[in-house]
């Protein structure tokens, strides 16, 4: 059994190892904010609302295309309120375009990974929270590779920002130009960030310039299961949707593969999800990584589809990219349709997650682990985190 890492919830909390964070960027600050820090620069407090409609209403980064700044003050705001966080290292297409997977470089050297994602009626982007993980899920390639440290607020956001200038763009074909959904299913545990993911939801979803003026009910946050942080996300008068990793309805298997749960039991964590869409009125999805022999069984979907029967939740199944080398698989297909069929007979909503971006690494944590020991990250197999796939809100 895979030890349970001792991460704290709280970045900020006592004895949390601090990591050196980027320079401070205008997302990490709401208007009010950004306003006093251009106040004490000498310029006018209104400079500040221009950069961020460039930034969050127009996508616009390049100091020379802010024509309405004046020429000799567009480069010292661009320096102190848009410093470079993401430095791209790969920039991987599939799907005809549809799925395109970015690597980026930070500051300090640590690798994060973010996929846009288009559909005929919306565009997604899954973004990372944190360089790494620290919650040690065997299967999950990020799980496997450690947590090197919290991203910033604005490390966060920048990701989502980015990737809407792409879809902007028309790069997407077949899509929508504009950004409409965001997945904090990429690399990390977000509520074991939580103040800065909080803060990044808030500007995601508030109006431009303040903002990028997303839905709250566009915004999926995934977690392995920290109750502590489920209770308080619920008390913050937020729409967003809860997405629980579970992977297994049993505490003996679950404490495997998800070895927070041997501080929060599978009862403990389920209760805290429906306090969750209690208080919200969401419905929370259930993720749950099918792995051949291991959490597929009959017996587990119905003692899944007796956990969640009547409750405000939706299952999605996720088809494993497995690990090279690992003991880990898929579940056969037609192993994963007895599954369905057990828990629509006990009348749980349950999707198969669509599997894209596969020749592209385009499961968590992969691409990073190809840059890191020098592979091709093309045509490789695929591994699966705790899901950086689309979510239906």
């Amino acid at each position: 059994m895979t030890s349970l890492p001792l991460i704290p919830v709280d970045p900020d909390a006592p004895g949390a190892r601090r990591a050196a964070m980027p320079p401070q960027h205008l997302a990490d600050l709401d208007l009010a904010g950004r306003k006093a820090l251009v106040a004490g620069l000498g310029e006018p407090a209104f400079r500040a609302r221009q950069v961020s409609t460039h930034y969050f209403g127009r996508l616009v980064r390049d100091p020379a295309q802010m024509t309405d700044l004046p020429a000799a003050a567009r480069e010292r705001l661009a320096d102190q309120l848009l410093p470079r966080l993401l430095t791209p290292v790969r920039e991987l297409a599939c799907d005809d375009g549809a799925t395109r997977k970015a690597l980026w470089r930070l500051h300090d050297g640590s690798l994060v990974e973010s996929v846009l994602m288009g559909y005929p009626d919306r565009v997604t982007v899954c973004i990372s929270s944190q360089a790494g993980c620290g919650m040690a899920c065997p299967f999950c390639a990020t799980g496997q590779a450690g947590l090197t440290r919290n991203l910033s607020t604005a490390e966060i956001v920048d990701q989502a920002v980015y990737l809407a200038g792409v879809a902007a763009s028309g790069a997407v074909s077949g899509s929508p130009p504009r950004l409409s959904h965001v997945v904090f299913m990429g690399m990390g545990e977000p509520l074991a960030n939580y103040n800065r993911v909080l803060a990044a939801i808030r500007r995601l979803v508030a109006p431009a310039p303040e903002g990028l003026g997303l839905s709250q009910r566009h915004i999926t946050v995934s977690t392995v299961g920290l109750v502590p942080a489920i209770h308080r996300l619920a008390s913050e008068d937020l729409s967003v949707t809860l997405a629980l990793s579970l992977h297994a309805p049993d505490d003996e298997l679950r404490d495997e593969l998800v070895p927070v749960n041997q501080r929060w039991k599978v009862c403990e964590v389920l209760d805290a999800a429906w306090a969750y869409a209690a208080r919200t009125g969401r419905r929370v999805s259930i993720e749950y990584a099918m792995i051949k022999d291991v959490n597929d069984q009959p017996w587990r979907a119905d003692l899944l589809g007796r956990l969640l029967a009547g409750k405000l939740a939706h299952v999605n199944l996720i088809p494993l990219n497995p690990t090279p080398g690992s003991r880990w698989d898929a579940s056969p297909k037609p192993v994963e349709r007895e599954f369905v069929r057990r828990l629509r007979d006990a009348g749980v909503s349950t999707t198969v997650r669509d599997t894209r971006g596969r020749e592209i690494d385009g499961a968590c944590g992969q691409l990073a682990a190809a840059e890191d020991s020098g592979t091709d990250p093309v045509g490789g197999v695929g591994v699966t985190g705790r899901g950086e796939r689309d979510q239906e809100t």
